[in-house]
């Protein structure tokens, strides 16, 4: 790992950690909870009712959709590639949800319309949504296209079939037909369990399964060394191409939960769902200490980081804030996000040579 130098040298007393520079990586390390911090105590001073428990539950049900695009990417970047077509994907998915439950599957040979109940149409709107990834991940592997090139062109692709399902309009009244069978798709974003919106649940589950699967799993160590040098995770047995055609596999599919929690807090479906979402959630990614260059990152600092987005996003609201100098601080925090990314890489290269130095004289005497 690109880390392994600086942990070595900070598992013994060393004269670099024991220095400015030593802070200044450790307060890098700390970037998003610092930022996720002074946001909270910012907002909390400047806007009434903000640390509210029914504001909170809202902004964090908010956060969840941001949240579910972030953690299904978080493993694309680690392998040092991106997805655009998340957001696209969510709005697709959305529209497959209120077209299977608004006009069903119309067999014109029977003269006839299935309509499927909920537990039929989510199973099925995930597994469209993993196929999506998983053909973002085939193209790139087999073809070596280029990630941003590749998720780019299904980005435009997705979004006109979006389009194309409805001719542009909205698929509304998504809370279904009890005559049909195929009510309950609206208590997906609208029911609540302890207390708290299914939502924030599913989030939570979502990122445990994923952090268990990156630091437990071989999988997810095979995901960190494709990233950190894909050559020599390829000559020590790692089956890279079909690695990543998982990662964006589980891309397309949370990108999918996504897209049916948003259709179903709407109880309509629009083909421009999820318009831009792509990158609100790369910058929670990158927010959270993934590297864009691949090799590092965790799930702890994507959750965090999306919640940074969140708060910000919905403080800036609440305090009236122009949408156009939202979307001018959000792309300030995205650049900043990754000035601060480079200097952590460098110092941590820094510290790994400090490391192999400190070892090879103590090895001398």
């Amino acid at each position: 790992m690109k880390n392994s130098g600086a942990m070595a040298l900070a598992s013994r007393p060393g004269k670099a950690f024991n220095s400015r520079e030593g802070l200044i990586l450790l307060l890098l390390k700390l970037r998003t909870f610092i930022a996720l911090f002074l946001i909270v105590g910012f907002f909390a001073l400047t806007v009434p009712d903000f640390l509210a428990v029914g504001s909170m539950v809202i902004m964090i049900k908010h956060i969840a959709i941001n949240a579910f695009l972030a953690l299904g990417i978080t493993f694309v970047i680690i392998t040092a590639g991106i997805d655009l077509s998340i957001g696209a994907t969510l709005g697709l998915c959305g529209m497959i949800a209120g077209w299977l439950i608004t006009k069903g599957i119309v067999l014109p040979m029977f003269g006839i319309a299935i309509f499927p109940s909920v537990w039929v149409i989510v199973p099925l709107v995930l597994l469209i949504g993993g196929l999506i990834g998983a053909v973002n991940g085939w193209i790139i592997t087999r073809y070596n296209v280029a990630p941003f090139i590749c998720t780019l062109g299904t980005m435009y692709i997705l979004r006109g079939a979006a389009m194309l399902t409805s001719g542009g309009e909205t698929f509304p009244g998504l809370q279904g037909n009890e005559l049909l069978g195929n009510t309950g798709f609206d208590k997906i974003g609208a029911g609540y369990f302890l207390g708290l919106p299914w939502a924030i649940w599913m989030m939570v589950l979502l990122a445990l399964v994923i952090a268990y699967v990156a630091r437990r799993l071989p999988f997810g160590r095979q995901v960190y060394a494709i990233g950190d040098n894909e050559r020599a995770a390829e000559l020590s047995g790692v089956k890279v191409k079909s690695v990543k055609i998982w990662v964006y596999t589980l891309s397309g599919f949370c990108a999918a939960i996504a897209g049916i929690v948003v259709s179903s807090q709407l109880v309509a479906s629009h083909p421009a769902n999820g318009t831009s979402f792509e990158m609100n959630a790369i910058a929670a990614v990158v927010l959270g200490g993934t590297s864009l260059a691949g090799g590092r990152g965790t799930i702890l600092g994507t959750l965090v980081g999306a919640f940074v987005i969140g708060f910000l996003a919905d403080g800036l609201i609440m305090m009236g804030v122009s949408e156009f100098w939202q979307m001018v601080i959000k792309g300030i925090v995205i650049i900043v996000a990754v000035i601060i990314d480079q200097m952590q890489s460098r110092m941590q290269q820094k510290a790994a040579v400090v490391a192999q130095k400190a070892i090879i004289e103590e090895s001398k005497s």
